[in-house]
C-alpha cells in the first residue's frame, strides 16, 4: 500500500467521555477534522471479557452492544432479513451462544449506528482505523461454532521479553491451520471481509505469528514453557486477497521479529509497526525503532495501547535515557516546554508514512492515562477521557505539528 503523508489519533470508543457510540464519537471525528488529522485508530470492537480485554472477544464477527448509542432502537423485520442474509457464515453461531433472536436485532442495531459514523467520518476526510486480534477468546462463540479448527491441548502467548521475564500466557485456542488450509482458509476470508466492512485500514495483530506462534502447553503457569511452531506464512492472506482484492492491513511486528517476518510483511507489501518509545533502548543500537532508521513504509506511533503514555513513560525513564531523549528532540529543534509535545512533534517528523499519537498523549496525561499494562488481568481498558478535555486550542497545536511535518491531508 502506498499511504499518503498522515496522521492521526488513536481512542478506542469505550475512552470517549460517554464510552460508546452517539454524540461524543461524532464530535470526536469533528475534533479531528479541525486538527488536521486523517486516521481515527480503535481497539477491536468485540465484545470484551470480564476483565473489559478487546483482545479476548467472545467473537471475532460480532460488535459489543455495550458500544450502542441506542440499545433499544427498532429494528424492521427487513433490515433483520437483509442483515441475516448478509451476514450467514457467523450470525446463527453468535446467536445461539449470545441470546438468540435479541443478539441479531443487536448487531443490525449496530451497523446502523457504525454505518452512520463511518459515512459521517469520510464526509469530513477522516478514515477509520480497526484491530484484528490474530486468536480468539477461549469458549468464545467461535470456538464453539468451528472446533475443529483449533488445536487441543495447547494455548496461546508470547516467550518472555520486555514486558515480562515469564512471557505472557495469553490464554486463546490455536489454529489448527492445515484444517484451515483444506477449507480454502475460508474463517479468515470471511473474517477480514467482516473487517473491511467496518474499517478503511486494520491492524493485524501479531502478525508474526503467521510465521512462527508460541504454543504453550494447557495448564501451564507461565509461557516459559512453550515452543515455536511454523505458522501458514502468506497463503492465508493470499486466499483473501484472491476473493477481497487489496488487504488494506498494518502488520503488527512488534516483538520477537526474525528475518522471516521481515519478507512476509515486504513481500505482501504491508506497513509496518514502529513505537518511538521503543527508539531509545541503548540494548538495541540498531533497532528499527530508533528515528535513524525509520522507513517509509510503516505506520509510527508515539505509543500503543500496551506501553505507558509518553509523559508517563518519559517521568519514569533512567537519567542517561532521558538525557538521549532531550538529546534526540533538541537536534529536532523541538523547544517544546512539555517534554510529550516535544515526543509528538519527533513522531511526526518520521519518514513514516502515518504518524499516530494516543489521545492520551495529546492530553499530557501520565501513567493514570494507560489503557493496558501486559500481563495484568486487573485494572486495565477502564480509561475514559473527561468530557470536553480534547480542546480547541489542543486541536490547533497538533494541526500545527501536522503543518510543521508535512502530513496535513
Amino acid at each position: 500500500m502506498n499511504l499518503p503523508r498522515t496522521s492521526g489519533v488513536q481512542l478506542h470508543l469505550t475512552s470517549l467521555p460517554e464510552g460508546r457510540l452517539g454524540d461524543g464519537a461524532y464530535r470526536f471525528v469533528d475534533w479531528l477534522h479541525d486538527a488536521g488529522q486523517t486516521w481515527w485508530q480503535m481497539l477491536p470492537l468485540g465484545p470484551p471479557d470480564r476483565a473489559r480485554s478487546p483482545y479476548k472477544a467472545s467473537s471475532a464477527f460480532a460488535n459489543w452492544r455495550g458500544l450502542l448509542a441506542d440499545p433499544r432502537a427498532r429494528v424492521s423485520l427487513d433490515e433483520e432479513d437483509a442483515f441475516r442474509t448478509r451476514e450467514a457464515f457467523w450470525i446463527d453461531g453468535w446467536a445461539a451462544v449470545a441470546g438468540g433472536r435479541r443478539a441479531v436485532l443487536d448487531q443490525v442495531r449496530f451497523e446502523r449506528e457504525w454505518t452512520a459514523l463511518r459515512a459521517y467520518a469520510t464526509s469530513a476526510g477522516v478514515r477509520l482505523i480497526g484491530d484484528v486480534p490474530i486468536y480468539v477468546a477461549p469458549g468464545g462463540a467461535d470456538q464453539r461454532t468451528w472446533p475443529w479448527l483449533f488445536q487441543e491441548g495447547v494455548q496461546a502467548g508470547v516467550p518472555p521479553d520486555a514486558y515480562s521475564d515469564t512471557g505472557q500466557l495469553w490464554g486463546n485456542p490455536l489454529y489448527d491451520w492445515p484444517r484451515l488450509r483444506r477449507t480454502g482458509y475460508r474463517w479468515w476470508v470471511e473474517r477480514l471481509r467482516r473487517t473491511f466492512g467496518h474499517f478503511d485500514l486494520a491492524r493485524l495483530d501479531h502478525f508474526r505469528g503467521l510465521v512462527a506462534y508460541w504454543s504453550v502447553p494447557a495448564g501451564a503457569r507461565d509461557a516459559r514453557g512453550g515452543r515455536w511452531r511454523r505458522g501458514p506464512g502468506r497463503a492465508v492472506l493470499d486466499a483473501a486477497r484472491s476473493e477481497l482484492g487489496r488487504l488494506p492491513l498494518i502488520a503488527e511486528d512488534l516483538g520477537i521479529i526474525t528475518p522471516a517476518v521481515e519478507r512476509l510483511r515486504d513481500s505482501l507489501a504491508l506497513p509496518g509497526m514502529l513505537v518511538l518509545q521503543f527508539g531509545f533502548d541503548p540494548e538495541d543500537p540498531l533497532g528499527p525503532h530508533r528515528m535513524e532508521n525509520h522507513r517509509r513504509r510503516a505506520i509510527v506511533y508515539t505509543a500503543t495501547h500496551d506501553s505507558d503514555t509518553l509523559r508517563g513513560w518519559y517521568e519514569t525513564l533512567p537519567g542517561e535515557i532521558r538525557r538521549d531523549v532531550d538529546a534526540a528532540t533538541a537536534t529536532a529543534g523541538f523547544d517544546d516546554r512539555e517534554p510529550w509535545w516535544r515526543l509528538v512533534r519527533l513522531c511526526a517528523s518520521s519518514p513514516a508514512q502515518v504518524s499516530m499519537v494516543q489521545a492520551q498523549d495529546v492530553l499530557g496525561l501520565g501513567s493514570e492515562g494507560r489503557m493496558n499494562v501486559p500481563g495484568r488481568a486487573t485494572g486495565s481498558w477502564r480509561w475514559r477521557m473527561a468530557a470536553g478535555a480534547l480542546t480547541p486550542a489542543l486541536g490547533r497545536r497538533l494541526r500545527e505539528v501536522g503543518e510543521e511535518a508535512g502530513r496535513l491531508p
